[in-house]
């Protein structure tokens, strides 16, 4: 197999990200070495993917130290600010507030608090590769339990992969896995409107790893299952919560739906930093309102009447009572999530 692009690397106190929005024509990488640069990054999507996110967050927390005396309170505000580049996704303000305790129970300098964050910042890249490929050898047994296959058709949406994590994906992960072992018949990718993240990121991934895939319209799901080509379906998360309910990209409600009517299982794959058990459930999850041009132009060109209007949710949120199970470095939970999901965090 090839090897998909490092989406983040950080080297001479500064931050590279692959600018995502330009894949899969464009394999560039941005500079970054600010606070600032790093919270734009992540407002305007050059790094996506709530792992990668949070990664990210991290590397920006290190380039304010680089540039600023670390005094608690100063740090709290640029935290803050940082946080708000993105709010629904759980792993942004999981690994902020993270490191924010760490340096507080310390006595650091600025030098050391810095040398201290990098550290931290590249040991959850390291640990992210092992939690992630223990969810995906958790997948294969379920998928080996309740179908017991040779190879496997997978439905995934967005992309969940190296480029959303950093390291190997989540959902995405689950595919790259069973495809080294040639367990995969074929991947249906969905475009994921409307940044196309599917169709230009995930199909990207898949071509790079050599693993056979098809990209479709969100609106083909139905006529996938119903024709019996689709095993199983894989998704990630950016926020689950204490009933199972759980915040992804806009869409994916809509596949589990479908799923449940097909008896098609549907999966949830993320790690621990994606769980938010302080919430009840998805009524209370703030969903991200993204700028209606994302959908009436793709890149300069408009696509839609100039007097139209659009709502552009970034997130829907897919109730933990359609999710046959939800997956993480720790294992699978099924059922009344609000008593197994502590198992598995």
């Amino acid at each position: 197999m090839n090897k998909v692009l490092n989406p983040i690397e950080f080297k001479q106190d500064k931050l590279f990200l692959v600018d995502q929005r330009k894949l899969p024509l464009e394999e560039i990488y941005n500079e970054y070495d600010s606070l600032e640069g790093t919270f734009e990054a992540i407002k305007t999507m050059v790094v996506r993917g709530a792992p990668c996110i949070g990664f990210t967050a991290l590397f920006g927390i290190a380039l304010w130290l680089k540039k600023n005396t670390y005094e608690p309170e100063k740090l709290q505000e640029a935290a803050t600010y940082l946080k708000s580049a993105r709010p629904t996704a759980v792993n942004l303000a999981f690994e902020v507030d993270r490191v924010v305790e760490m340096l507080k129970s310390g006595e650091l300098d600025t030098d050391n608090a810095y040398k201290n964050v990098l550290e931290f910042a590249n040991l959850q890249l390291e640990e992210a590769e092992a939690k992630n490929r223990a969810m995906a050898q958790y997948a294969e047994v379920e998928l080996d339990s309740l179908l017991g296959k040779e190879k496997y058709q997978i439905q995934t949406h967005c992309n969940t992969g190296i480029l959303a994590c950093g390291t190997l994906g989540t959902a995405l992960g689950v595919v790259q896995h069973l495809g080294e072992k040639e367990r995969i018949e074929n991947v249906w990718v969905d475009e994921t409107r409307p940044y196309l993240q599917g169709s230009r990121l995930t199909a990207f991934e898949l071509m790079k790893l050599g693993i056979q895939h098809k990209v479709v319209v969100e609106g083909a799901a139905s006529y996938l299952m119903k024709n019996g080509l689709v095993d199983a379906i894989f998704t990630g998360a950016d926020r689950i919560v204490a009933n199972g309910d759980t915040a992804n990209k806009v869409g994916t409600s809509n596949l589990a739906i479908l799923a449940k009517h097909y008896n098609i299982p549907f999966y949830i794959v993320a790690p621990s930093s994606s769980f938010d058990i302080s919430t009840p459930s998805g009524d209370q999850i703030e969903i991200e309102m993204r700028e209606e041009i994302e959908i009436l132009n793709y890149k300069e060109h408009r696509i839609a009447p100039h007097e139209s209007e659009a709502l552009n949710p970034s997130f829907d949120i897919t109730d933990g009572t359609l999710i046959t199970g939800i997956i993480s470095e720790k294992g699978i939970a099924k059922g009344d999530y609000k008593l197994t999901l502590e198992g598995i965090i």
